[in-house]
């Protein structure tokens, strides 16, 4: 057993200045020179030197802080004998000191030009009892092993271990010579018990000595690495001299150490590292002009060219983002929101990984150059791969290397275009693939738009995996029943249905016309459009979701201020007017409403959706002699045929309400759905074909101020549609005020702008007999 006796001076209180270390910790019996450079602390260091040349050593808790205060000190820490103090010519001061004794700060007496202190004495003196002595004797054994391993620890510190009588301060020696962090050496500092601090010493011993002994192993594969290079290398060198000795000149040789030191700069994973070389070394043995070659050398450039280990560095300022976002785009909220939550969560989380978002919308309303503007607010490099007609697998995976004139796949190509393993990859008109006997391309983009599997997307010409997983992918499609269903399941699907009329204006103002302006080479004093013109430009000559056809005919203007300036000089200044706009752009091409322009029997308004956004859908319908057939016109699709159907039925089981018995009986009903060459489908139509041939068999005319959609059932439930926000844009360029929908539809009515909400009056429904109260007039008085 061991008896540990500890004399603590707590009488005696002794005042000493205090010198605060930033990344050390003094132990007793160490000599250590030090580098004194900050104020206080050079006050304390003149302060011991005017005294006994004492002072207090302690550690402070953060590294990096140029001032600790009382409670950035730790308060154990030496007392020290200063040896040596040297002036340097920048002020500082190297000073030579001997660690005495471990102690306590007791108080500080004082703090303001350096810190005086009072302490308390913590030094132990330990009877060697059997216990001390086998600890002893097996942390020497260790260190004594550990000074072996370690060549930076000279021999001599082992001698002065073996050498000490006392065990606490051959304790501190070894702790003071293992390479630990400062506040692992000061947890040590703080053990008083010498027992403890034995064990606590056995166990850095042991963690340092598996630590050297792994290293050891690790450097002696690297020698064995480096003396095989070594040999490789002198026989190179040899072999270049007995060519030069020769007068020969290998070319290809210098083409083979070319690709070996791209494939080394190129930090590819080893597999891919193997692969390469692997095949750089079938190439070294090949006639260089042989076919084979030429396949191979093909393979190693297509590999070295990857962006294996290339990225670039995320600027996460969400506020620089939404500034570029709004200088670049009007409106369109949600992937704006999107894209900054995404920056927010990468800015906390620190995850590489991106989503996978896929625009969904009609043409020009700026799917493609708002993921652009994505790339320029994130500091990413921008590819963009066109799927529009693809019907090939291997145009996204690429050709296997057995075909002659194999290539990668779009997707490593793009990769390699990028220069970097984190661009904003969109990949557009992902609606429009086709599939035939040589695979289906969306199948294969399933692995590329998969977060859980695009970390090791595999190109049937590289044969390896490449790392996809921090690319930002973007998708865009205008019709989203397109896309196969499992493709949508990996996507987050964000919907941009087309602009209002106060948007387009905006988007006008501020994009369109300055952008035809400086493309045609005019100046802002050559033309300026008046706001009526360019509300008939949107209203009469242009019908669309976009901004396509609006950006074309502001050209169509700009050109010809561009003929009246080359024909009058730069100082011509053109007005656009309403009044004069038909002298730039011809009669106008469509009406500002187009609704009915007075209440009609037979009649109904619809409203459907398109590639092109929504749009307006006149129903007719007509009653003659007949047998009950009912025949349907307009090149309508069978979902359209089928919802017709299912009206004539819930007409028919109402016949005796609606006062109309016996009507299929002897009369034949005609559905037509006017602008017969397109193609019509789908069953939003089903109220409107109901209120169509209701008026017709009644005879009571419909509001021409009403469109409605909705889908019909036997028993004349009114159920929801898609495509809401579209079709309510479409009603408002109409100037139709009155819209009658389903009720289950009232969810997507969050998305609508507020000022088109407030022109509008929305009826929601649930039933067949509420449209009916709605749509229809009293019917007329024959007089």
């Amino acid at each position: 057993m061991s008896k540990t006796k500890t004399d603590r001076n707590m009488a005696t209180r002794v005042e000493l200045p205090l010198l605060p270390l930033r990344d050390i910790v003094i132990f007793p019996h160490m000599v250590v020179p030090l580098l004194v450079g900050r104020e206080r602390s050079i006050r304390a260091l003149d302060e011991a030197m005017s005294g006994n040349k004492a002072i207090l050593l302690c550690a402070q808790k953060n590294l990096k802080q140029d001032d600790p205060g009382i409670d950035d000190i730790y308060h154990i820490g030496a007392l020290a004998n200063i040896i040596q103090s040297v002036k340097l010519p920048d002020g500082s001061f190297k000073v030579l000191v001997e660690g005495i004794k471990r102690v306590r700060i007791d108080k500080f007496l004082y703090t303001d030009k350096f810190f005086r202190i009072s302490f308390e004495d913590l030094s132990t003196r330990t009877e060697r009892g059997i216990k001390i002595e086998a600890l002893m004797r097996g942390v020497v054994n260790q260190f004594e092993e550990y000074v072996k391993l370690n060549a930076k620890i000279p021999p001599e510190v082992l001698t002065s271990v073996t050498a000490t009588e006392d065990p606490g301060e051959a304790a501190d020696i070894m702790a003071a010579h293992l390479t630990l962090k400062v506040n692992e050496k000061q947890k040590f500092l703080e053990i008083i018990n010498i027992e403890k601090r034995l064990k606590a010493i056995g166990e850095l011993l042991s963690k340092e000595l598996e630590i050297l002994r792994i290293e050891k192993r690790i450097m002696s594969d690297i020698k064995k690495g480096i003396e095989k290079s070594q040999k490789d290398f002198y026989l190179q060198e040899q072999l270049k001299a007995i060519e030069k000795e020769l007068g020969q000149k290998d070319g290809h040789k210098s083409e083979i150490d070319g690709l070996r030191q791209k494939i080394h700069k190129a930090r590819m994973p080893k597999e891919a590292q193997e692969i390469a070389l692997r095949e750089l070394n079938k190439i070294s043995k090949m006639m260089p002009v042989s076919p084979e070659a030429t396949v191979v050398r093909n393979y190693i450039d297509s590999l070295v060219n990857l962006p294996w280990s290339k990225s670039t560095a995320d600027n996460l300022d969400v506020e620089h983002a939404r500034t570029v976002l709004e200088e670049d785009h009007y409106g369109l909220m949600k992937p704006k929101e999107r894209i900054l939550e995404y920056l927010a969560v990468r800015k906390l989380s620190g995850s590489m990984k991106g989503p996978v978002i896929c625009f969904v919308g009609p043409p020009g309303v700026g799917k493609t150059s708002l993921a652009k503007s994505i790339a320029r607010a994130l500091g990413r490099n921008f590819v963009r791969v066109s799927l529009g007609g693809i019907r090939d697998e291997a145009e996204i995976r690429g050709h296997r290397r057995t075909y002659i004139g194999a290539l990668p796949g779009r997707i490593i190509q793009s990769m390699r275009k990028a220069k970097s393993r984190n661009p904003v990859f969109l990949l557009d008109e992902v609606d429009k693939m086709s599939v035939d006997f040589r695979g289906d391309p969306s199948s294969a983009l399933l692995e590329v738009l998969d977060p859980e599997q695009n970390s090791s997307f595999s190109d049937h010409y590289l044969e390896v995996a490449f790392d996809l997983s921090e690319c930002l992918f973007i998708t865009t499609s205008n019709i989203q029943y397109n896309i196969p269903a499992p493709l949508v399941d990996r996507m987050e699907v964000i919907k941009l249905p087309g602009y209002t009329e106060y948007e387009k204006h905006k988007i006008a103002i501020k994009f369109l016309i300055p952008k035809e302006i400086k493309s045609n080479g005019l100046e802002e004093d050559n033309v300026h459009i008046q706001k009526g013109a360019l509300i008939k430009i949107i209203k009469q000559y242009t019908h669309e979701a976009g901004v396509r056809e609006l950006q074309r005919k502001i050209a169509q203007v700009s050109r010809k201020v561009a003929g009246h300036v080359v024909k009058d000089g730069r100082d011509v200044r053109c007005v656009i007017t309403s009044e004069n706009l038909h002298k730039y752009l011809g009669p106008p091409q469509y009406s500002e409403t187009r609704k009915e322009t007075k209440d009609a029997v037979g009649v109904a308004m619809g409203l459907a959706w398109t590639e092109a956004g929504g749009d307006i859908m006149p129903v007719e319908s007509t009653l003659m002699s007949g047998s009950g057939k009912l025949m349907l016109t307009g090149k309508l699709g069978e979902v359209m045929q089928e919802s017709a159907q299912a009206a004539l039925s819930y007409i028919r089981s109402k016949s005796k309400l609606l006062g109309i018995n016996g009507f299929y009986k002897k009369s034949d009903m005609h559905i037509h759905v006017p602008e017969g060459a397109i193609p019509k489908d789908g069953p939003s139509a089903g109220i409107t074909i109901a209120a169509a041939m209701v008026s017709t068999l009644t005879k009571r005319p419909l509001r021409n101020d009403v469109a409605m959609t909705g889908e019909i059932t036997l028993r004349g439930r009114v159920l929801p549609v898609g495509g809401v926000k579209s079709k309510i844009l479409a009603a408002h360029r109409a100037g139709i005020k009155n819209i009658v929908m389903p009720k289950e539809n009232s969810k997507d009515l969050v998305d609508i702008p507020k000022d088109v909400k407030k022109d509008l009056k929305l009826i929601l429904v649930d039933d067949m007999d509420d449209v009916l109260k709605v749509v229809m007039r009293p019917k007329k008085r024959i007089k």
